[in-house]
């Protein structure tokens, strides 16, 4: 059985934190704010996956109350994650994430990120999609005011069969 899981994140750009997307930093004179490193795209990753388990989402697993899981490394979290499927017997299919910021350019570090994840996830770079946007100056990213990120996965519990 296939499933699919869809997850988002947002934060908001602030003065005096590093940029990090996919794990990568990304140079850039302000960064994302949030109780962990604040990676948006690795947790909306995470939270794609959990949706595909029915397990909730990333705020379940690892609170933003909790000091244990302040400044933490978001990828850790993720292979963290993906850990917990594979113990409930699913396997990750194929991933893709879109991230929309005005700013920086995030091309130059599109293939780091997949990598990083990928690494995360434990599966070939092959099956990590990753592309990013800018919303036009419309919104919350076109003003610079934070950055956002969608990501979709299909897991497969391997047991035969179809609800198609």
């Amino acid at each position: 059985m296939i499933r699919i899981g869809h997850g988002y994140d947002v934060h908001r750009l602030v003065e005096g934190r590093r940029l990090v997307l996919g794990g990568v930093d990304v140079p850039y004179e302000r960064g994302l704010l949030g109780h962990s490193d604040a990676d948006v795209v690795t947790h909306a990753l995470a939270d794609a996956i959990l949706g595909a388990m029915r397990a909730g989402d990333i705020g379940r697993l690892f609170p933003d109350d909790d000091p244990a899981y302040e400044g933490a490394d978001s990828l850790v979290l993720l292979s963290r994650v993906m850990g917990l499927a594979r113990e409930r017997g699913y396997a990750l299919v194929d991933c893709d994430c879109t991230i929309a910021a005005e700013a920086p350019k995030l091309s130059p570090h599109r293939d780091a990120m997949r990598e990083n994840l990928a690494r995360a996830l434990g599966c070939p770079v092959e099956d990590v999609g990753m592309k990013a946007t800018t919303t036009e100056g419309l919104g919350f990213e076109g003003r610079g005011e934070g950055i956002a990120a969608w990501a979709v996965c299909l897991l497969d519990d391997g047991r035969p069969g179809s609800k198609v």
